[in-house]
This record gives structure tokens, C-alpha cells and sequence, in this order.
């Protein structure tokens, strides 16, 4: 158990364990990671997120918080060492949360649906995919990261954008992200999986091309 009494239950290979991870070595907060079935969910998992039985949760004294952009914005609130995860500005807070929330409900289950369709539904659905992904470059225009300078909310819950899309893709053999139709987002992926905080946390790519082929094989 670390100095702060922090513990993460969580799976490497999610998105959304690795956005609470990355927040918290931002910080610079000790955890302790405990590694999480989904297939055989344990007792600890159901006893505290008894709603969702979803990964991750993150348990500050004893206590659980829940859902990965709430967890992120407790732990922002909660430890002011390191770097802000959301703007001081509540304009700014407000539209960080609006394109960490349009990530989340727009972008994934897009992408997501992709991957089981055929013919013309998985037409649609790169359409759809490919207009929430012009979306994100035209916000990113004059900006390095979605907040600014330096990495932010958006970002983090960015990461699905950032490595998981092209994982899920290759798997089934598209290509969406390219530079030719992505230009700033694709170097957004570069600065975003470049940056040191980012690259120790992320899993390989390689690692989660074999988990998500193996997924693939099991679920059909």
C-alpha cells in the first residue's frame, strides 16, 4: 500500500485503467496496482463498484471512486502536487470535459462496432468513425496537446486515440488514422506517446495486438 493508501484495481490492457494510471504518476502518487479477471470478477471488485462491476477503481483510504473521468477529476482535485489534469478556468474545465465526454460516447462505440462489422454497416461505421476523428482534428488546430502546451484531461482519456485505434483496426485490416487525412492528429499521437509519463505507462503495442488477436479468436 503506498504513503497515500491508494490502491488502482485495474487490467493492463485497458483504456481506462491506464488513463487513472497515468494521472497518478503525473502526480507522483504511490499505488498499489491490483490486478483484476474480468472473466471471474473478484469480490473486492464487486464490493466496490457494485453498480458498473467495471475496471477501473480506484480506492483513496478505504474508499472507492469510480468510472475513469470522475477518477480523473478526484484525483485532480484531491493531490495539487505535479502538474492540473483539468484548466483553473471553468470555461475551460467545462469544454475539457465536453471533448473528454464526446471521446468516450462518440469515438469509441464507434470504433468499437468496427471491428464485428462486414460490408455495408462497417462502410457506415468508418464514415461515422472517420467524421468524429475530423472532428478531434479540427479542435486540435494551433495546439500541440487538446488543453495546450502541455498534456491534459482530453489526452488522457485520449488514449484510446492514441494506440488502441489502430490496434483494433489492424486486426481487421484498416487503416483510419493516416497522415494524410489526420495530419495534426496523427502528430498529437506522436508528441502524446512520446512524451516520458506516457511511454513508461502505455502497454506495447505488439503486447496488445497479441491480447486483442487472442480476444478476437475467443469471441467468435
Amino acid at each position: 500500500m503506498g504513503d497515500q493508501e491508494v490502491k488502482l484495481l485495474g487490467v493492463w490492457a485497458s483504456v481506462f485503467s491506464k488513463r487513472v494510471e497515468i494521472a497518478l504518476k503525473m502526480k507522483g502518487i504511490n499505488y498499489e496496482f491490483v490486478v483484476q479477471d474480468l472473466s471471474n470478477k473478484s469480490p473486492e471488485l464487486l464490493q466496490h463498484n457494485p453498480i458498473h462491476k467495471k475496471v477501473p477503481v480506484l480506492l483513496h483510504k478505504g474508499k472507492p471512486v469510480c468510472e475513469s473521468l470522475i477518477i480523473l477529476e478526484y484525483i485532480d482535485e484531491t493531490w495539487k502536487s505535479g502538474p492540473s489534469i483539468l484548466p483553473e478556468d471553468p470555461y475551460a474545465r467545462a469544454t475539457a470535459r465536453f471533448w473528454a465526454k464526446f471521446i468516450d460516447d462518440k469515438c469509441h462505440p464507434a470504433i468499437w462496432k468496427i471491428t464485428g462489422s462486414q460490408g455495408e454497416e462497417r462502410e457506415k461505421l468508418i464514415e461515422e468513425a472517420t467524421g468524429h476523428l475530423t472532428t478531434l482534428e479540427n479542435e486540435l488546430q494551433g495546439k500541440r496537446f487538446f488543453g495546450g502546451d502541455e498534456i491534459g484531461l482530453v489526452d488522457i482519456a485520449g488514449n484510446f486515440i492514441a494506440l488502441w485505434l489502430g490496434v483494433l483496426l489492424e486486426l481487421v485490416g484498416i487503416q483510419l488514422l493516416t497522415k494524410e487525412k489526420f495530419p495534426k492528429l496523427c502528430e498529437w499521437v506522436d508528441d502524446y506517446l512520446n512524451s516520458s509519463i506516457i511511454k513508461e505507462t502505455l502497454p506495447a503495442r505488439e503486447e496488445l495486438l497479441a491480447f486483442f488477436r487472442s480476444w478476437f479468436q475467443q469471441s467468435k
